[in-house]
């Protein structure tokens, strides 16, 4: 099991992936790693390509209120390229995503959470929006990941 914060630590609400996984970060059970990515979204396909449970936490830009957050099961259902209107990437995450599956490379079980953001300017430091759903976010994750890991 694998649970991957992606993120831009510079780029003041796209790190609410990476601060979720560091939230994460030692309070799962063992199985499961906690891992923190910036950079181009494609090269996670070898990232989480032997994993056999993924959850994905990253920063949306959908037009939604700062804060909101989604949960998409993409196990069963493509990731929205529209939730990631302002990605700087050439290939964003729902790309990458769905590049990995017509592949085969996407892990059996996987799970997104993307939170809202609202601000991606240069600078450090979540809106309190943000910073909110972040806990959130990292709860829904611990839980999930805990009922995973105990069979239920």
């Amino acid at each position: 099991m694998r649970v991957i914060g992606v993120g831009n630590a510079w780029r003041r609400d796209d790190a609410a992936g990476l601060e979720a996984a560091r939230r994460l970060r030692g309070t799962l059970g063992q199985g499961a790693e906690v891992l923190e990515r910036e950079g181009e979204p494609a090269g996670l396909i070898d990232t989480w390509e032997d994993a056999d449970a993924l959850w994905l936490i990253d920063a949306v830009s959908s037009g939604s209120p700062p804060g909101t957050t989604c949960r998409i099961d993409v196990s069963a259902e493509e990731l929205p390229a529209e939730l990631f209107r302002a990605s700087t990437h050439h290939l964003g995450l729902a790309e990458a995503v769905e590049l990995a599956r017509a592949l085969g490379r996407l892990p059996q079980r996987v799970v997104f959470y993307g939170i809202e953001g609202a601000s991606f300017d240069v600078g450090q430091g979540l809106s309190p929006e943000v910073e909110a759903a972040v806990a959130e976010v990292a709860e829904a994750v611990r839980a999930e990941v805990e009922q995973c890991t105990s069979g239920s």
